[in-house]
C-alpha cells in the first residue's frame, strides 16, 4: 500500500504543487523528499514575528513523514502587495482544486493554512503536506479516528459534528486562509482580543466590516491599503477576494463551492453573487 501511494504522489505534477522527489522507507521509518522552495513559508510575509508561531496540527502523517521545505532562514520578509496576494491566493485555489478534481485518486489535503504554502523566488505558491494518509476513491467521505489538521482552519462539520470528512473542508480552510491574505491577521489572533465576545469569529467580523457598516477598507491589512485606495481595479480584486472567502466559510458545507468554481471565482470569470452570514460556532481549546 505504502509503494501504491508513493507511485500516486509521484504522478502528481502542477505548477502550484511542491514537487517529490524521492522517498526512504527503512522498517518503520517513513519519510517523503520534497524539493526545496527558496523563500520560505506564506505565514512569514504576513503575520509579524510576534504572531507567526501558528497552533500545532493534530497528529503527524499516519503513513510518512515529510522532509522540511524552503525554510528561508535569513531572508529578511517583504512585503506583499496586492498583485502578488491574488496571485497566491489563486495558485492555491488551484493547487486544491487538482487535488479534489483531476488527480487519479481524489486528495484531501486537511491542513490548508499558510504554513503549507511556500513561495518561490518570484512568490509563485507552492502548497506543501499533501501526504499519504488522506489519498482515496472519488466522491467517498472520509471518517478519520482523530482529528487532523490545524485549529482556526478546519470545518466545523470536522470539529464540532465529528461527520466525514469531504472536500469541503479544504473549501472551509481555503476561506480562512483567503480572509487572512487579505487582512494580514491571523483569524485566532481576533479571537484573543475578543475574548468574551461573540465578535471573536473571525469570518463574522469581516462579515459585517464589508457588508453591514461598509468599510472593506478595516478589514484590509494596513501595508497594501495606500496603494488599493482610489484604485478601481485593486478595489475590485479585495472585494472578489473577501466575497469567494465568505462563500468558502460557509457553515454548511454543502453551501460551499467547489474549489474548481472557487479558482473561477477568483479569475473573476463567474458571477459570485452576495454571500450569505457565516454561522458562528465556537471551539473549546485543548
Amino acid at each position: 500500500e505504502f509503494w501504491a501511494e508513493v507511485t500516486i504522489i509521484a504522478r502528481m505534477h502542477h505548477l502550484n504543487l511542491v514537487r517529490m522527489w524521492g522517498f526512504c522507507a527503512d522498517k518503520d521509518q517513513r519519510m517523503l523528499v520534497y524539493e526545496y522552495v527558496p523563500n520560505g513559508s506564506l505565514d512569514k510575509y504576513l503575520f509579524s514575528s510576534s504572531s507567526s508561531a501558528a497552533p500545532s496540527g493534530g497528529d503527524a502523517q499516519g503513513d510518512g513523514e515529510e522532509s522540511s521545505q524552503g525554510e528561508g532562514q535569513g531572508r529578511q520578509p517583504v512585503m506583499l502587495d496586492l498583485h502578488t496576494r491574488y496571485r497566491i491566493a489563486l495558485g492555491v485555489a488551484r493547487a486544491i482544486a487538482y487535488l479534489h478534481e483531476e488527480c487519479l485518486e481524489w486528495v484531501l489535503h486537511c491542513d490548508i493554512k499558510p504554513e503549507n504554502i511556500l513561495l518561490e523566488d518570484d512568490f509563485c505558491p507552492k502548497v506543501s503536506d499533501f501526504g499519504l494518509s488522506k489519498l482515496t476513491s472519488k466522491k467517498e467521505k472520509v471518517t478519520m479516528s482523530r482529528i487532523r489538521g490545524t485549529r482556526g482552519y478546519m470545518a466545523p462539520e470536522w470539529v464540532i459534528h465529528r461527520e466525514p470528512i469531504t472536500a469541503k473542508a479544504d473549501v472551509y480552510s481555503f476561506g480562512m486562509v483567503l480572509l487572512e491574505i487579505v487582512s494580514g491577521r491571523r483569524n485566532y489572533g481576533f479571537r484573543q482580543e475578543s475574548v468574551g465576545s461573540e465578535d471573536w469569529y473571525f469570518p463574522k467580523w469581516a462579515y459585517e466590516k464589508v457588508y453591514v457598516e461598509r468599510r472593506i477598507e478595516d478589514i484590509m491589512d494596513p501595508r497594501i491599503l495606500l496603494a488599493v485606495d482610489d484604485d478601481a481595479d485593486s478595489v475590485a480584486t479585495v472585494e472578489r477576494m473577501v466575497k469567494t472567502a465568505m462563500w468558502c466559510l460557509q457553515d454548511r458545507a454543502d453551501m460551499r463551492p467547489s474549489m474548481g468554481k472557487v479558482a473561477k471565482m477568483l479569475e473573476g470569470t463567474v458571477e459570485i453573487t452576495d454571500p450569505v452570514k457565516p454561522t458562528i460556532f465556537c471551539v473549546q481549546d485543548d
